[in-house]
């Protein structure tokens, strides 16, 4: 196949970047980019520390990852160059993922990431290499509109990662490529195995890439020792049920690992407290939220009220709402919406915008008061990372 770099020049005369992660996905893209004829760049950014990755799978970036970018750049005959971003990465990710989870707010780095160390700094290497666009492994598609380029979910619905480029700027867009828009995750490797890359059965990378087999408490522990302080389980009343040993271990919507038995109905984690260290407590129903509050708003869309759907979580499926001023109002009780997530806002299969959940106003509190926004209060709510 030829995947459509979309350039105003002839390709043959163009010079591609793109940003190798060591994974399948950036090096069926590098393939690709070769096949057009243009001069091609493999670009990998050492994200932290190799010592700790080289041995671990599902991660990008680093140690491994680094050594299979370069070996497919030579099986594909292209140049390919390491730039070291460790302590970029450390200062605007992971501190910033301990930093949110000390908030009580839910951290999701991959989006700080592809909004910093990916779109900005890499963008300026491509653009400093001389480059007409940067090419991404990103399952979304970059369609052109009558404004100007467009961001839209991919053609394979399983492997759509629109929600974590909501921040992409539209002078980024225009810059951008997403060669695998248009593909399944098969087909991408069935490339990569017709064209013997070694990296054909690799498997996928976890969305947190510096994580350690999951283990997201332990990061935070490493990184702020004092996440790790004992505190309360109580109820909405402020009833204590139990002592938990860190706020770190627990997410909204969570039921197990509570070990509170003798309840009259299951409960579940609504909130989190970080001030007084409580893990509050309730029935499934005090986690439907109505309204939330958005700062940081990107628009890659016309500004709109209507017609819009958003989501809150990346494997979530899209809930209608309505835009009103910096708030989006859920048409039907949304669960498990928390400050810190991202909210992204799309118009059929367009991404038109989207921003950070600073505060939620609970299903409840509406109805109890019989008016939206009658109470609007910072809910530390934390839901699991996908």
């Amino acid at each position: 196949m030829q995947a459509d770099f979309q350039l105003t020049k002839p390709l043959r005369e163009a010079r591609i970047v793109v940003a190798m992660s060591g994974g399948v996905d950036s090096s069926v893209v590098a393939a690709l980019a070769a096949r057009t004829g243009a001069e091609v760049i493999g670009v990998t950014l050492q994200l932290y520390d190799y010592g700790a990755a080289v041995q671990r799978t599902g991660s990008c970036c680093a140690g491994q990852d680094i050594y299979d970018a370069r070996q497919v750049a030579d099986r594909l005959g292209i140049a390919h160059y390491v730039f070291d971003y460790e302590s970029r990465f450390r200062d605007s990710v992971i501190d910033r993922f301990a930093d949110e989870y000390m908030k009580g707010r839910t951290p999701i780095p991959c989006i700080s990431c592809n909004q910093g160390v990916k779109f900005t700094d890499l963008l300026a290497v491509a653009r400093d290499l001389g480059a007409d666009c940067l090419a991404t492994g990103h399952y979304v598609r970059r369609v052109a509109g009558p404004n100007g380029a467009e961001l839209h979910r991919p053609a394979d619905p399983a492997r759509d990662q629109s929600y974590f480029l909501f921040a992409t700027t539209r002078d980024q867009l225009d810059y951008l490529r997403f060669p695998l828009g248009d593909l399944p995750k098969p087909q991408v490797r069935a490339i990569a195995q017709d064209l013997k890359l070694a990296v054909a059965d690799k498997p996928d990378s976890q969305d947190i890439c510096f994580v350690p087999n999951g283990d997201y408490a332990s990061i935070v522990k490493k990184v702020r020792p004092e996440a790790a302080a004992e505190g309360e389980i109580v109820d909405a009343e402020g009833n204590v049920l139990g002592r938990h040993l860190g706020l770190i271990h627990f997410t909204v919507g969570q039921r197990r690992g509570l070990e509170i038995g003798g309840q009259k109905e299951p409960l579940y984690v609504v909130r989190l407290e970080p001030e007084s260290r409580r893990v509050v407590v309730g029935p499934k129903a005090a986690l439907a939220v109505r309204s939330a509050h958005l700062s940081g708003i990107n628009w890659l869309g016309e500004r709109q009220r209507e017609g819009l759907t958003a989501k809150v979580r990346s494997l979530a499926k899209p809930s209608p709402v309505r835009f009103d001023g910096n708030s989006i109002h859920f048409l039907s009780p949304e669960y498990g919406v928390a400050p810190g997530q991202a909210a992204v806002l799309y118009e059929g299969d367009r991404v038109v915008g989207g921003g950070w959940i600073e505060e939620t106003v609970a299903a409840e509190l509406i109805a109890a008061s019989g008016r939206p926004g009658a109470r609007r209060h910072k809910a530390r709510f934390r839901p699991k990372l996908e």
